[in-house]
């Protein structure tokens, strides 16, 4: 199978280090990843400056071809199956990860990670978002999600993805042993508050620092964020698709869209 590995979190995260060189020891795999840590990006391109692309000579993750950029996660993607692959070298599926940090609930809003998947699922291609359910950072913690990756791509030969849709994966920060199973999930709401932390500086300068608290949730909840803090490995099926069907035919009585000199 051919990959395509990105992240937010730069080329030399251990993330997407341990993801590359347990993949490619089975796959045929390319990456192309930003330069330096681009978390909670979101879904954004680079427009205005040039995106500059340098290929690795030298890498010892076992891809055959690597690549860094000085642009968004979503640049990485959009550029590598638009430009830089040969057609030969175009992905079966792109994996986004492992990300330093869950993306649970609607805080994927955000997600450099999910939005790079995002990208390869506009594309067509199958995408995978995978994320460590912790700020550990160590090259050991990314041993086991990235193992469950390569387990999860065999278990995936004969799963049709739905067009505009991606898998976002959550992988709880524990040993195998502990995982207590895998949920198929719904997004949950939020993870933080929003509360902000007003400070002043020595100068006397005010600012405001982002400091939420984690939401409660019943733990019978069938949302990803509930999956991992029962200590299980949330799965969710995410679509871009945005049109609110339902609303439609109401919100054209209200309007009367036919004529609009009835407006006024």
């Amino acid at each position: 199978m051919k990959i395509l590995i990105s992240n937010d979190d730069g080329i030399a995260a251990n993330g997407i280090r341990a993801l590359t060189e347990t993949l490619a020891k089975e796959h045929e795999v390319y990456v192309v990843a930003p330069d330096r840590e681009r978390s909670a990006a979101g879904h954004s391109l680079t427009l205005h400056t040039p995106l500059r692309v340098e290929e690795l000579e030298e890498t010892k993750n076992g891809a055959k071809r690597t690549w860094v950029t000085t642009g968004t996660p979503g640049d990485c993607v959009k550029i590598a199956i638009n430009a830089i692959l040969s057609p030969e070298e175009i992905p079966d599926i792109v994996i986004s990860g492992i990300n330093h940090g869950p993306n649970l609930g609607s805080d994927i809003l955000y997600s450099g990670t999910v939005s790079c998947a995002m990208e390869g699922a506009m594309m067509g291609i199958p995408s995978i978002a995978v994320s460590l359910a912790s700020m550990q950072s160590d090259y050991e913690d990314f041993i086991y999600p990235a193992q469950f990756v390569n387990a999860l791509l065999h278990k995936l030969k004969d799963f049709q993805f739905p067009p505009k849709s991606i898998l976002n994966v959550n992988i709880p920060a524990l040993e195998e042993d502990d995982i207590a199973g895998v949920a198929i999930t719904e997004l949950g709401k939020k993870m933080f508050t929003d509360n902000y932390e007003k400070r002043v500086d020595p100068r006397g300068k005010v600012y405001y620092w982002m400091a939420g608290e984690l939401i409660s949730e019943s733990t019978n909840a069938k949302t990803d964020i509930a999956a991992v803090r029962n200590n299980k490995i949330s799965i969710t099926p995410v679509t871009y698709e945005m049109t609110k069907e339902s609303v439609m035919a109401d919100l054209d009585k209200v309007l009367r869209t036919d004529d609009t000199r009835k407006w006024t």
